[in-house]
């Protein structure tokens, strides 16, 4: 079993290397062209991959959430929201259509007998 996983971790980081340096945009691409890095990569096996994941690519820092990276938020966790929310409170903005919640059907029906 430790002679198999002698030789399947190697390869398995290989791999992981190679696909990570053909989806990598070539502007996020360190030091040398992606095509020479993928070369590296094959040619030089754990070297290769090592000298990849370590120095090929730009790498940013994680932060925590989604908090400042443009990523989704939920609107409650979002303060520009919870604002907007606060603003149109203030100024008395009534809702749109004050009949939103009720049945459409029963609305199609009340707007038939109007006319």
């Amino acid at each position: 079993m430790l002679r198999a996983l002698l030789f399947i971790l190697p390869l398995a980081l290989m791999i992981y290397a190679f696909i990570d340096c053909l989806n990598t945009p070539e502007e996020e691409v360190k030091h040398l062209p992606k095509p020479v890095w993928a070369i590296v990569v094959l040619l030089f096996s754990v070297v290769g991959a090592v000298g990849w994941i370590v120095a090929g690519k730009e790498r940013r820092p994680r932060t925590g959430r989604g908090a400042g990276t443009g990523g989704w938020v939920a609107p409650d966790d979002n303060p520009e929201f919870l604002k907007s929310l606060k603003d149109e409170k203030r100024d008395g903005v009534p809702d749109p259509d004050p009949r939103a919640d009720e049945d459409p059907k029963k609305r199609e029906r009340d707007e038939d007998t109007e006319n």
